[in-house]
């Protein structure tokens, strides 16, 4: 197949973008014939990859895609004036070296419903796979005390977009692939997508939108932080029901041996009788479960 240059450039905004980069255009359409026969390969190993994270108890559900061709070739040519700064003014995209510049030909995202139960899932990745880069996208303000305890990168975006990413490198073949890995709460993803979709149906996002869409990032921040507090708050009650069950059984025990004491002997003494009265007026007047109640619900 052959991509038609000037449609191609027209409908991705990308005229601007290829004067002085001397790409080859047919270089162009062999890389994107060679990403098609790869294509279906890529969705079995993308398929696999997030056939291992449904195993995770802390991921709610997980996303998986290949690249789409298109835009795989308008990454490659927004990308290469970066890359010319980094290898060269002689780099140049190829068939031979697409598939390791291009790092998120699989993608794979990780949705998880507490911004907690990140790290358990950053533990599973380490273990799994072997991790070449990771990025850790927050926004100003937000708390990065774990991620430089970790020693991952931090990124600050303006767009306030959020989000850890992994790449990974594996060999399925003998060839080596390289998969990008997404992980992010319920409420960040909603977010990225509604983001990711503004900005890809526009040139440049207009003031309203990019405004409207901070504003919407705050809001989906806090939710992610009242969440959490929601799910401390559950953990505390569950605790609370145990305790509370453990205390009144133990009560309920004491009253039966007493009971029992007193129904098998009945020629007892008078003392015997009041340390029994006594015991039982103990238990009855012993206020740990409510007291327990009333600190939970206070802290």
């Amino acid at each position: 197949m052959i991509i038609n240059k000037e449609e191609f450039l027209v409908k991705y905004h990308l005229t601007d973008k290829m004067k002085n980069t001397n790409i080859d255009w047919k270089v162009i359409n062999d890389i994107y014939n060679d990403f098609n026969e790869y294509k279906k390969s890529y969705e079995s190993q993308a398929d696999f990859i997030a056939t291992i994270f449904r195993t995770h108890k802390n991921i709610h559900s997980v996303k998986s895609r290949v690249k789409d061709p298109d835009r795989l070739i308008e990454k490659i040519i927004r990308k290469l004036p970066s890359r010319k700064e980094k290898y060269g003014q002689e780099f140049s995209f190829s068939v031979d070296n697409y598939k390791e510049e291009i790092t998120d030909l699989i993608g794979i995202r990780a949705i998880h419903i507490f911004k907690e139960d990140w790290e358990e899932i950053h533990k599973f990745i380490m273990k799994t796979w072997k991790v070449i880069e990771i990025t850790a996208n927050v926004r100003d303000g937000d708390d990065t005390e774990k991620f430089k305890e970790l020693g991952i990168e931090i990124n600050s975006r303006k767009s306030g977009y959020r989000s850890v990413h992994y790449l990974i490198e594996f060999f399925p073949t003998n060839q080596k692939v390289i998969a990008e890995i997404q992980v992010r709460t319920i409420f960040e993803e909603g977010y990225g997508e509604i983001d990711h979709k503004l900005r890809y149906s526009h040139k440049e996002i207009p003031e309203v939108l990019a405004l409207n869409l901070l504003l919407f990032n705050r809001i989906a921040g806090s939710s992610d932080e009242m969440a959490s507090l929601i799910n401390l708050l559950n953990k505390n009650w569950s605790q609370m029901e145990d305790k509370y069950d453990e205390v009144l059984q133990t009560k309920n025990n004491q009253i039966l041996e007493i009971k029992d004491k007193i129904l098998n002997n009945i020629n007892i003494n008078e003392k015997e009788k009041s340390d029994l009265i006594y015991s039982l007026d103990k238990i009855l007047n012993d206020n740990t479960a409510i007291n327990f109640t009333k600190n939970m619900i206070q802290t």
